[in-house]
């Protein structure tokens, strides 16, 4: 600890208070306690200092013992009755008599010194020079004090914040094991069949099972599919890298296929479903994909927790220029603590059922983002554990179009045969896209190399390239420009088939000279209906 100094070292100004009747001993006091950094406040009487002292802080109050009207005593009570001025050191200077009554007096008013006229310089200056470091150190004290406080505060405040984060980042962790358990349990779940179906067929591909085998196994396949592109999706509409097709489009035509999406699971669950909605068509300017998708998870959800044998019910009305979208389910409800967190993503609604029924805890919270993108609202309630659950979504209603929307090409029809080049290092995603394309009536051939392809493509022109991305060597994106750089180069569809699917490489296909972009695995549907499409590029 430094040690206090002895006399007045600080520039910070410090005032004194300086009370006398007569000016000449006021100039004096002042002449002789002159210094730098002192500031001198006089005052000719009790009442004028008492005014000061409203004003100003001081370190010390030299006060004149014999005053008019009021004398130092009286004026040293009245500070000591104050409790701006009680803590202010007063030191009395008299001509006067000094006997044992008077300096009794002046301590009891509060004195810590009493000193006679003719004053020494010297020690009033030392005692002057104390009073003031005393002060400076209190003041220096107070702002400690205060820096400590709010330090203290600060760090309270940081703990408290630190704790909060700790406790969000232990939730984060939680919530991230149990979604990785529970994304494992998914992914297994469709496999094992899939798997069991292989060996049945294996051993017996003709018998009696074989096609409810098959029926098994495409079923499960579409849900392991869907499974991987609600996770692609829902991190794309977070990251806004999701552009819906916008067309006017009928409501029931969404609720059509979102019906058929979802009726296996429905049924698995031997649940009773009631639909009621208009056959006058209900217009919105939206994405037909997607509002089927809304509805579909919705159901799904609805069906996943409700227990066997429940009821779902599925209404759409309209109503003050809004399409209302309602699913209402006898399962196994919600708490209201819940009711706002459903739509989070990788929450579970109801954390004490077996994970097998859960899901991933990713269907409604992509359902309440496609809402919001087609500027809807989406809504939750619940009457408590067991009684059920509603979800109503709510969409703005377009007006009727001035005539139909003409219907795209059948995309169960056969389309024109095509010479279809597949490029795939890959050889049984290959084998089994060219199997699919001659059950549909197109030419294909493969290759399983850039360079190879380029060399059939010179030999013979395809109308098709089906071209993988990902492959050693010469990669999807320099075979591509290759390919349009041969005769006739410009004329080709060229659709890159990949399993790279995010915004960035679809954009890099596009810059490097694709028409089309889709994603593996590729259904029979898609591609067939992917291979009638040519011209603009597009993401499908």
């Amino acid at each position: 600890m430094t040690a206090m100094p002895t006399h007045l070292t600080t520039v910070t100004p410090v005032n004194l208070l300086l009370v006398d009747d007569r000016p000449e001993n006021l100039k004096s006091l002042e002449a002789l306690l002159r210094r730098e950094g002192l500031n001198m406040l006089t005052a000719r009487s009790g009442n004028e200092a008492l005014e000061i002292l409203l004003k100003h802080d001081v370190a010390l109050a030299l006060l004149d013992v014999m005053m008019p009207d009021m004398d130092g005593f009286e004026l040293a009570e009245l500070m000591r009755g104050n409790e701006r001025t009680r803590r202010i050191p007063i030191m009395f200077l008299t001509a006067g008599s000094t006997d044992r009554t008077r300096r009794f007096r002046g301590y009891e008013a509060g004195a810590v010194d009493f000193l006679e006229k003719p004053l020494e310089p010297d020690v009033l200056r030392s005692k002057v020079a104390v009073f003031c470091e005393l002060y400076l150190q209190r003041q220096q004290i107070a702002v400690q004090r205060d820096n400590l406080k709010a330090f203290a505060e600060e760090n309270l405040r940081l703990l408290k914040e630190s704790r909060k984060y700790a406790n969000a980042l232990k939730e984060a962790d939680q919530r991230k094991d149990e979604f990785l358990a529970t994304l494992a349990h998914e992914l297994r779940n469709p496999l094992a069949p899939i798997r069991n179906g292989l060996q049945i067929l294996r051993m017996s591909p003709d018998g009696e099972r074989a096609d409810s085998v098959r029926d098994m196994m495409d079923r499960q396949l579409t849900h392991l599919v869907r499974l991987i592109d609600d996770l692609l999706d829902v991190s794309r509409v977070s990251r806004g890298k999701i552009d819906l097709r916008l067309e006017r489009v009928a409501v029931q035509e969404a609720i059509a296929a979102a019906l058929e999406a979802s009726k296996p699971l429905i049924d698995a669950g031997g649940h009773a479903l009631t639909v009621e909605m208009s056959q006058t068509p209900l217009w919105v300017d939206g994405d037909l994909t997607r509002l089927a998708q809304i509805v579909s998870n919705l159901l799904n959800n609805a069906a996943k927790y409700t227990p066997q044998g429940g009821k779902i019910a599925l209404s759409v009305t309209e109503s003050a220029g809004r399409i209302e979208i309602r699913v209402r389910d006898t399962g196994v409800g919600i708490e209201p603590d819940m009711l706002p967190k459903v739509f989070e993503l990788f929450t579970q609604v109801d954390q004490h059922l077996d994970r097998s029924q859960g899901g991933l805890g990713i269907g409604l919270a992509l359902v309440q983002k496609l809402v919001e993108m087609h500027r809807g609202t989406t809504v939750a309630s619940s009457d408590g554990v067991g009684q059920g659950s509603t979800f109503t979504v709510r969409l703005p209603m377009a007006p009727e179009p001035g005539e139909a929307r003409p219907d795209g090409r059948d995309a169960e029809a056969s389309p024109k045969p095509l010479d279809v080049l597949i490029v795939d290092d890959n050889t049984d995603s290959a084998d089994t896209t060219r199997w699919m394309l001659e059950l549909i009536g197109h030419r294909p051939r493969v290759e399983n190399s850039g360079l190879a392809a380029l060399e059939a493509a010179r030999k013979q022109q395809p109308d098709v390239v089906l071209l993988d991305i990902g492959m050693p060597g010469m990669d999807g994106y320099e075979v591509c420009r290759q390919l349009r750089a041969l005769p006739g180069g410009g004329d080709l569809v060229i659709i890159a088939q990949t399993g790279w699917g995010q915004e960035s490489d679809r954009r890099q296909a596009f810059d490097a000279g694709f028409d089309h972009h889709v994603t593996k695995p590729v259904s029979l549907d898609l591609l067939n209906r992917v291979l009638n499409e040519a011209g603009e590029p597009r993401d499908i």
